[in-house]
């Protein structure tokens, strides 16, 4: 049986708004008691519509944000336990740091724009101290190649004013992946690749997981690439988890409205196709948590596809 990489449970996170001087504060429920677990050397896909709550998760799970509450454990290969990552001291943060990396959405937000390529790459090896110059220079140079940027001579003295979003988003890949992290956070990091170069970096990204057993949490829109790139799916909505199960389950058998009616909406390249409307329908779904008991935020249906068991009907 594999062991956990990281096991997230009741995760929730709530911002402050201040609607005026004189107005009590509201609180916006990002991140609504949520629960998951990925194995070691497997992909969890995070799907939902924009503002569901998704990127909040991955920067809490990465202590880029503070959690209002929940626990998040994640495995320590030195003690091999899973571990709370409350409290680190530096030098668990510091480990924690290299361990786990997150690919950003924008990945000219996410760069220094007066450093170099070959700078904002090899900087997690310098904060890290991993090995000579010499050797991280070739470093930078075989994980360039690796994510499609060849030859790797014309991109290392580049600023990234200089390259195109799709050549930004492939460096954003390279320096997450040149620390060859345990488990890795994709906040969409396909999307703005081009086709060719897309399946070749998703192929990248899986041949890491089966050589050197990495986990992924894996934020999409794309069920396509979903499917191709992950073991289970969760579908988020309004700051909770709805539906979780393995892919192929869950998109052959899905059973909450807002997952059918997401799995409703994909394109299907087919100009004489004609698409039928999809009529929400609470009926499956009520009678299932009708059987199984409402007592429990998410109830398992069988073959683990688990479905929440809160109302949304007013919200879809």
């Amino acid at each position: 049986m594999k062991k956990n990489i990281i096991e997230v449970k009741n995760l929730s996170k709530y911002f402050e708004v201040s609607r005026g001087i004189f107005q009590k504060k509201s609180i916006v429920k990002a991140v609504d008691d949520i629960s998951f677990f990925i194995p070691q050397g497997e992909s969890l896909g995070l799907v939902g519509q924009s503002g569901c709550g998704k990127t909040t998760t991955a920067r809490t799970l990465t202590l880029l944000e503070e959690k209002t509450k929940g626990s998040v454990n994640v495995y320590n290969s030195k003690t091999n336990l899973l571990e709370s990552i409350d409290n680190l001291d530096e030098d668990q943060l510091k480990e924690f740091r290299r361990n786990i990396q997150m690919i950003f959405q924008d990945p000219y937000e996410a760069m220094n724009p007066r450093w170099t390529i070959k700078d904002t790459v090899k900087e997690p090896l310098l904060i890290h101290n991993l090995g000579s110059p010499e050797e991280q220079e070739e470093a930078v140079k075989e994980i360039l190649k690796t994510v499609g940027l060849t030859p790797p001579e014309n991109y290392l003295n580049r600023y990234p004013h200089e390259l195109s979003g799709g050549q930004r988003q492939r460096v954003a890949i390279a320096r997450a992946l040149i620390m060859k992290p345990k488990f890795v956070i994709c906040d969409e990091p396909t999307s703005m690749l081009d086709v060719s170069i897309r399946i070749s970096i998703m192929d990248l990204m899986l041949e890491l997981a089966r050589d050197l057993g990495v986990s992924y949490l894996y934020i999409t829109h794309d069920l396509a690439v979903a499917r191709y790139m992950c073991n289970r799916i969760a579908v988020m909505f309004n700051g909770k988890i709805v539906e979780i199960a393995e892919t192929e389950e869950l998109l052959k058998n899905p059973v909450h409205p807002y997952t059918k009616r997401l799995i409703s909406s994909i394109p299907v390249p087919d100009p004489t196709y004609e698409r039928k409307v999809y009529d929400i329908n609470f009926d499956e779904i009520d009678s299932l948590i009708e059987k199984h008991g409402s007592d429990k935020p998410m109830i398992d249906i069988g073959n683990e596809h688990y479905i929440a068991t809160h109302d949304v009907k007013g919200l879809i």
